[in-house]
Order: structure tokens, then sequence, then C-alpha cells
């Protein structure tokens, strides 16, 4: 949500900022604007505009601005509509201060209150307004102590970018809840949400952590905590390239990401297979293997489609390590008072690693003293940082809003956690061997699945004006059916519902008539023939079927209506095969109806509010 992009420097060609907003539009957001300042003209020119980035381009080409600093900022409404006038970034009743912040100020009703009793003049109804207008208050000619007192007064969640006119050599940038890091060049400093944002500029990047501020120069950055204390940053490097972000020759970056899975499995597999042991190896988890033997419990929490991947991760854990499992949806998780012991285990799973409820979550968890584990895939986020051990995905940037190869990586990465705790414990060399032969055939598995996409396509523009969807599975596929549903809703706009098999007939089977498909997994796995009860009760019901079971099972063409085949597997990994015909039905239905795939209405990639 919202996307931050700032820059000091040499340079002083806005493009620079435009062109990292446009990496940034998969986040989610409804407006964008831009602040520059002009040393000739000693002023800070800003423009704003309702819509895609496109629209503030087109703004831009009739004007001539440039110059250094400047801040850029894509919007997603929270305080205040889809207005120009509440659009980022906002300015002080001199137009001096100029701000961009992604989060949300909780008492920023009280202190507007004050500032209009003291004076100052609101032009928006947000409650980023209050921020420059604070800083007004408190400045008296350096930019860095006057943020220092605004911080002070706010309560809230944010990442700040701050120029001013009458400070003009700065930009300061903060951070408190909410994404930030510093890309490094020469004489030159970049501010973004994302390291995809200024991959094309610098691969070098600092991230901030809560409670620090960042004073730059184009000769100098300066890091302090919020008690005036200096901060000594790592620079990391980003692994991946702008090419690597890019659609190469697809039509949306979503396909592209579902056809990736291929590689983003055998990444996620890469190095860390052991056949002949049959075991798992995690560099990440090194420092907390021997810890993980004496562990009683897991807990695992995550949000969306992680969460549903946390889902299958319980089946497999409980069934091959003989511990404990649950899964929590992170937005609930600190509110039911959470029991956190040393035996206990808590895995955390975010693809962006800054997913505002499961950082909440895993502070919480570390408050209390548990240990904590991470399953990421962008280098460096919070998640990554924070977590105590940690495995990323390796599946490269997702920039498609629905997630699809981060899902697959993160089943395999949990398939490959169950091996590791399991040969700790009850689950035999044979197994280990059986499992880690089939993981490495998942990734040839997967593009065999691929290959039927213009079969799926078909189907797909059969019951394209449906209006409602149900989809079903049992045991490992429930959570896959929720995923299922969750696809379409996304990418479609269809009303969509994934529930477990067994409970159809405690009330879904109400909803059941010509009209209403149902997409039914069932492999030929342990709950095959209660599957093929379900589907039958369907049936009598005159409910259209899609089935999608395994290559062989000719039986089902007989029951259902249309049948998607995919390869043979151990049942534990099935969920794997079985999603990917669901990724490329919603993307097939999505695009038949006329939506842009890649940005869903109303949702955002990186989810940094609570």
């Amino acid at each position: 949500m919202c996307g931050i992009v700032g820059y000091i420097g040499k340079q002083k060609d806005i493009r620079i900022g435009l062109e990292a907003l446009r990496r940034l539009e998969y986040r989610g957001y409804d407006s964008a604007g831009m602040a520059v300042y002009n040393a000739d003209a000693k002023t800070i020119h800003s423009l704003k505009a309702v819509g895609r980035v496109v629209n503030l381009e087109q703004r831009l080409k009739e004007v001539s601005f440039e110059g250094s600093p400047f801040l850029f900022y894509t919007r997603w409404a929270t305080h205040g509509g889809v207005t120009e006038e509440n659009c980022h970034p906002h300015s002080d009743c001199k137009n001096s201060v100029w701000v961009v912040h992604n989060g949300i100020i909780e008492n920023y009703r009280e202190l507007k209150e004050k500032l209009q009793q003291e004076g100052h003049a609101f032009h928006s109804e947000t409650d980023t307004e209050v921020i420059p207008h604070l800083i007004e208050r408190f400045f008296e000619g350096n930019l860095e102590e006057a943020v220092r007192k605004m911080l002070g007064l706010i309560r809230g969640s944010f990442a700040l970018g701050i120029i001013s006119k009458d400070d003009p050599e700065k930009l300061v940038v903060v951070r408190n809840s909410a994404p930030l890091l510093i890309g490094v060049g020469e004489n030159e400093y970049l501010v973004a949400s994302d390291p995809s944002a200024i991959v094309s500029q610098t691969k070098k990047v600092m991230y901030l952590e809560d409670g620090e501020m960042a004073s730059l120069t184009p000769e100098r950055c300066l890091i302090e905590d919020i008690n005036h204390h200096a901060v000594r940053k790592a620079i990391h490097e980003i692994d991946w390239s702008v090419e690597d972000a890019q659609k190469g020759g697809y039509s949306h970056f979503m396909l592209k990401e579902i056809m990736e899975q291929p590689e983003s499995i055998t990444n996620a597999l890469r190095g860390r297979v052991l056949p002949d042991t049959g075991e798992a190896r995690f560099g990440g988890l090194s420092v907390v293997r021997e810890r993980l033997r004496s562990i009683k419990r897991i807990s695992i929490t995550a949000c969306g489609t992680a969460y549903y991947a946390g889902l299958v991760g319980r089946y497999m854990l409980e069934e091959y390590t003989g511990l404990p499992c649950e899964a929590d949806v992170a937005s609930e998780f600190r509110y039911r008072r959470p029991i956190v012991k040393d035996d206990t285990a808590f895995l955390f799973i975010s693809q962006s690693g800054e997913t505002a409820d499961t950082l909440a979550a895993l502070r919480e968890v570390k408050k209390k003293g548990g240990l904590t584990l991470g399953i990421i895939n962008v280098t460096g986020s919070s998640v990554a940082r924070e977590t105590d051990a940690g495995i990323y995905n390796h599946a490269g940037p997702e920039i498609g809003v629905a997630s699809t190869k981060a899902f697959t990586s993160q089943l395999t990465i949990l398939a490959l956690l169950t091996l590791l705790l399991g040969r700790q414990r009850e689950m035999s060399l044979a197994d280990g061997q059986v499992v880690t032969r089939e993981l490495q055939r998942i990734p040839d598995l997967v593009k065999q699945i691929l290959e039927q996409r213009e079969k799926i396509k078909e189907i797909a523009e059969k019951y394209k004006h449906a209006e409602n969807f149900l989809f079903i599975g049992r045991k490992y596929n429930y959570p896959v059916a929720l995923e299922g549903a969750l696809k379409l809703k996304e990418i479609s706009y269809i009303h969509a519902e994934g529930y477990g098999a067994g409970e159809m007939k405690h009330g879904p089977i109400a909803l059941i008539d010509e009209q209403f498909p149902t997409i039914a997994l069932c492999p030929q796995d342990s709950v095959y023939e209660k599957m093929v009860s379900n589907i039958q009760e369907i049936k009598a019901r005159k409910g259209p079927v899609i089935a999608i079971t395994n290559e062989g099972n000719g039986g089902m063409k007989e029951i259902a209506d249309d049948v998607i085949f995919v390869p043979r597997t151990i049942e534990m990994l099935n969920p794997i095969l079985m999603v990917i015909p669901l990724q490329l039905f919603a993307y097939f239905i999505g695009v038949a109806r006329g939506y842009d795939v890649d940005k869903p209405r109303n949702l955002a990639k990186s989810v940094t509010v609570e």
C-alpha cells in the first residue's frame, strides 16, 4: 500500500522518480503526486493526479519541472476520498515543507484541531496533513530538528519523506512500522518503499529500522534513532535485476509469474535437498537447528495466500513430524492473548516481509521471548531482519498483486521444513528419500500442467459469465480450495467460496443449482472416494462440476462436466500441482471479463497498515 520515492543528488531529472514510481504500481493505489525543489526559482513545485501514474506523467509533460531533492508518491485512500486535494505530497501553510507518508497517524484529529486553533489552514481530509503543519510550527532553519520535535507528538505507523525550500539541501526520511529503504549511489541517494523501485539506479541499499531517521544530502547520509544516537548501517546488495521484474513478452505479470513457477520452485529447492540421507538443510536455520530438535509445538502465522500456505504446512508438519501445529490469521493472532512458551517455534510467512499484521504478531511473540522463524521472499525486509532465523524463497520479484509463484514457493519450503523437522524425529530414512525424490520432480511436473494452459483457457471461457463459484477439497487440498476461491475473487471479481468438501451438507449445498459451478480438487489420494461422493451430491442437484484429478483417472469424465488432469505425486505435495490450474483458471477468466489482472481494484501487493 502506498509507494514512496525520494531522491537527492547530482541529477536533476525527475524522470528518475517517475520511473521508480511506475515500479511501485503493483502495491495498490488510486492517485499519484510529486514535489521537486527548483534551485533557480528557490521554490518547490508540486503536481498531483487522480488515477494511474500515467495521468501524472501526462500532466508533467505540460510543465518543465527539474531539480533535487524530489518526492514521488502513490496514494491508497484511507482518510478522505480519492481527490487531488487528498493526494500526497502535502504541505504547510507557507508551501515550504512537503511530506509524503505511508501509514496512519492515529491522533491526527486532536492535533488538527489544535493546529487549526493556532491559525493553520488545512486543505485535505487526510491524517497526513498534520505533519507538515507540525514541522512548520517547530521549524527554525534546521529541517531535521523540526522533524524530530514533530515525531514527539504523533502516534501511529509511518514512513515519511520530507523536503523544505527553507532547508533545501536535505531529504529527511523516517520509519516507524512501515517499510523504507535508502539506495546508495555516487553523490546521490534514493529512497523507496521497495527495492524494485530503485534497482535500475543502484543495487546498494540500507534498510531503515523502526524509530530511525535519516538526513540525506548529496554528499552524506546521517542516520540516527529518535534519541539522537548515531546508527551505523550495513549496505546490502539487491540480488536481482530490473529485467527480472519486467514482463518478458507475456501480456501480464501474473501470467509471467505463473509460467515462472518451475524455475521459482527449483530456486526454493536449490542446495537444500539431500537425497541420499532423505534430509533438507537451510543455512538460515543453522543458528537454531539444535534448538529445533527440542520444540514440542509449531505455530504458523500469516495473512491471505500465505496463511493458506500455512494451512497446508500444518497438515505436512503434523503428519510427518508428530508435532502439534496450528495456523493463525495474523490479524487475529495477537488479539486472542496467545500463549508463548519456550517449547514452541513460531513461524511467520510473508512474501513481502512487510505485512503489517504479520509484523505485529511477530513483535508480540518476540516481546514474550518466543522463538521466531520466517519464510520470506524479499531479502532484507522487516520480517527477515526481525525473526531469530529464517528461510528465503528466492522466487524473485512478484509484481502481480495476486500471489502465484510465491505461494508454490512457500509450499515447497514448508515441505522442506517438514523434511528437516521430520528427520530429526520420527520420519524414516526411506520416507525421507521418497519425499526428496518427489520434490526434485515437482518443477518438471509443473511444466506439464502449464503446457495445458490453452485447454484451461477454453474451460475458463465456458464459465466466464458465472457469478458464483464453489471450490471444494479435503485434507491437504482444503486450503488449496480456499486459495483457488481467493484467486478468482481477486482477479475476476466473481463471488467464490472455498469449503472443506465434508462441510457441503452442513449448509453450502443449499446454494447449488444449474447456474452455480463447483471446482472439485480430487487427486487419487487417501480421501479420493469421499471427494467422489461429494461431487455426486452436487451433480444430483444439477450443479456443473469442474474436476481436477490425476492423469489416468478416466472415470472422472463420467462424473464431472469438465476435467483437468495433473501428474501424480505423493499426497503431501499434491497442493503444489493442484493450485496451478486454479491460478490459470482465475487468470483467464479475469482477462476474458476485461479486467486488469495485475492491478485488481481495491487491493495492494504489500499491506503495510493494519
